[in-house]
């Protein structure tokens, strides 16, 4: 089916990646460091290379380093899927940056290996399709910027209070504005419910699981700048000259599904660990609205020496308050379609459906996102 390159330094790992692709039939060539499988993918061209990040002689982020800068545009588009284990997640922000298409965590569980493989080689066929098809010049151009871009808790009040005493039309010289940026916002409704049920020990604990997880997931992608306020969490993410083959759409739609996924992980946590204390179902609902966001660094001498950089602007209050509307409908994910428009072809959506924020005069089209498209 297709041709892959394994680059693992453990051989028990190695021999396991190459049988699990081999029995799905693909054509598999290995090696045990990243400089060998860089000189693999530069003579045989295969159509995916997965590589660990921890290697002797080239580690994986260097490999992709080296494969992005290759003087021969077929081999430097070639699909990355790096591999790290837990404790180096905090580092695949590099490899993401560097440009990694995706990761996954070691140990592979066999079926999430074989659909990153499927995604990629699937996105890599759309692609190859869509160049060969006579479109007109609008979607062609479309389809490069996309190409170039991937080969890349706040409450309501606070949102508007936020907005309205920061104006993003003026600033001080230290203010970063943005003219198109993904913004995401999580928020735990059942919080309260299942905190007064907790010992503080044990809510401690609690908390440093999820929002460690929401953290983590939030620094993992990218996000420029990250706010934890009360029970919600809130991160930008923008465009920047180190992300070349992920925008910042993409991986702040890979920060919501991560954070899904870390929701269910949490409460089959409590349901395993308190399963008498009839604790209410813990639920996170995520946003993803995109649109104009200025950081803007505020200081209040009296109260607080350090100055504080505050996101502002419409995207940013639209956001929150979407991610209410979302909680209503029952949607872990809920985009708006600003934020679809930078996922072309990366997404799978469900429902669709007209919201009206407050606020605002015209409702805003959003959609339930349920998954990566493979």
């Amino acid at each position: 089916m297709a041709l892959i390159v394994v680059m693992e330094d453990e051989a028990f790992t190695r021999n396991l990646l190459t049988s699990v692709l081999k029995k799905d039939g693909h054509e598999v060539l290995s090696a045990e460091d990243g400089a060998k499988g860089l000189l693999l993918v530069e003579s045989r061209r295969p159509d995916l290379v997965i590589s660990d990040v921890q290697m002797p002689n080239l580690n994986g982020f260097d490999m992709v380093a080296s494969l992005r800068r290759h003087a021969d545009p077929d081999v430097a588009r070639t699909p990355v899927v790096l591999l790290t284990s837990l404790p180096e997640r905090a580092h695949m922000r590099i490899g993401m940056t560097t440009g990694a298409d995706d990761y996954l965590i070691k140990p592979v569980r066999p079926g999430e290996l074989l659909e990153a493989v499927s995604a990629q080689l699937n996105k890599r066929a759309m692609h190859a399709n869509m160049q060969n098809l006579a479109v007109d010049k609008a979607v062609q151009a479309a389809l490069e910027e996309q190409r170039h871009y991937l080969s890349k808790l706040y409450e309501q009040r606070l949102a508007n209070e936020l907005s309205a005493r920061w104006p993003t039309e003026s600033g001080g010289a230290a203010d970063e504005r943005f003219p198109c940026a993904t913004v995401l916002f999580v928020d735990v409704p059942s919080y309260s419910g299942v905190a007064e049920r907790l010992s503080p020990a044990e809510l401690a604990e609690l908390v440093r699981r999820f929002y460690g997880s929401a953290n983590d997931s939030a620094h993992l992608f990218g996000a420029r700048h990250i706010q934890f306020v009360g029970e919600g969490v809130l991160a930008v993410f923008v465009d920047a000259t180190d992300t070349r083959t992920v925008n910042h759409g993409l991986r702040a739609l890979r920060a919501a599904i991560g954070l899904a996924e870390a929701t269910r992980g949490i409460q089959q946590y409590l349901a395993t660990t308190y399963p008498d204390r009839k604790l209410p179902r813990f639920e996170a609902h995520v946003a993803l609205h995109a649109g104009p966001v200025t950081l803007t660094v505020v200081q209040d001498p009296l109260h607080s020496p350090v100055p504080q950089t505050l996101p502002v602007g419409e995207a940013v209050s639209a956001t929150m308050l979407l991610q209410h509307q979302g909680r209503s409908l029952g949607w872990p994910v809920v985009a708006s379609v600003a934020a679809l428009r930078q996922l072309t072809g990366a997404v799978t959506v469900g429902r669709r459906s007209l919201v009206k924020l407050p606020g605002r005069s015209e409702p805003l089209d959003v959609a339930e996102i349920t998954g990566l498209a493979h």
